[in-house]
């Protein structure tokens, strides 16, 4: 690659950038509830850092979150009872998907 490709390169990249077509940047995890209309939130809590998304149609992703070790919490509707799930590892690139999850009374 010569210098000229090298510039054009660098140009396109931070013009991406700036108009908001940067890769994303972490880690995923993924899961689906069971009953799909038996949950309405999900949280996932590491150290001090806490997020959540609403859970659609029974499945519910976080994307680009930072590497590390997570709790995720599902939370449940009446008469469900909350699942919590421990040591759930969050790699850069990668999908953690917790699979099926089944909600209990």
């Amino acid at each position: 690659m010569n210098k000229a490709n090298t510039v054009i390169i660098a140009l396109a990249t931070t013009a991406m950038t700036a108009f908001g077509f940067r890769t994303r940047e972490g880690g995923t995890i993924s899961g689906k509830v069971t009953p799909m209309d038996g949950a309405s939130k999900t949280w996932a809590i590491q150290g001090t850092d806490t997020l959540n998304v609403a859970i659609a149609d029974g499945t519910f992703t976080f994307q680009g979150i930072k590497n590390g070790t997570y709790t995720v919490t599902v939370e449940a509707k009446q008469p469900f009872r909350n699942v919590t799930i421990n040591n759930v590892l969050v790699e850069e690139g990668k999908i953690t998907d917790l699979g099926n999850i089944k909600l209990e009374q």
